[in-house]
């Protein structure tokens, strides 16, 4: 069962709308996201579904995004095992959207320090494609805004992942509970 819920992203205007902050994105397009009380707590924002569901946003900036998610985790003693991170990821095209349940870290420094802290790559994760670039470095690339078609489809997208999500998350909204996968393309 998850317990906590991790979206990540980078804090500041300058990434409201960026590659990078593609889970936080989708943390708005929740069914539920208007009644969620966020407060400053563990480094970030954190909040409750009130299905038990608890939802962090670290605001340590993605490299060091273990600091917030160790802090609840402890907390709350929640296991590797019932944490779900949500994240942008290049590997997946852009309009995809992927739950599976550990695995690599696929370059993601979000995913490595959160790694680190918790001494485990046994958490769940919920990949938002963003796709990778056609030229250029991918540091410079996941933070820049998405080109204007991809503005156009992204409401879209993030409605059905989101729908996708919740069916992960087990709650209001979602058509499944738990089931360790999800695909979305737009």
């Amino acid at each position: 069962m998850i317990r906590l819920a991790v979206f990540l992203g980078n804090p500041g205007p300058e990434y409201t709308r960026t590659r990078h902050n593609a889970a936080w994105m989708l943390a708005e397009s929740l069914s539920f996201a208007e009644s969620i009380v966020w407060q400053r707590k563990f480094k970030g924002m954190f909040g409750s579904a009130g299905s038990g569901l608890l939802l962090l946003k670290p605001e340590t900036f993605m490299n060091l995004s273990g600091e917030s998610v160790g802090a609840c985790a402890q907390f709350y003693r929640i296991e590797p095992n019932e944490l779900l991170v949500v994240h942008d990821d290049v590997e997946l095209p852009f309009g995809t959207a992927l739950a599976r349940a550990g695995g690599g870290l696929g370059g993601h420094n979000g995913l490595r320090d959160i790694a680190r802290v918790l001494g485990s790559r046994d958490f769940l994760r919920f990949r938002v494609g963003i796709s990778r670039p056609t030229r250029g470095d991918v540091a410079s690339y996941v933070l820049s805004r998405f080109t204007p078609e991809e503005e156009r489809e992204l409401p879209v997208f993030l409605q059905r992942a989101a729908g996708e999500l919740e069916a992960v998350l087990g709650v209001r909204g979602g058509e499944g509970k738990n089931n360790g996968s999800a695909r979305s393309r737009s």
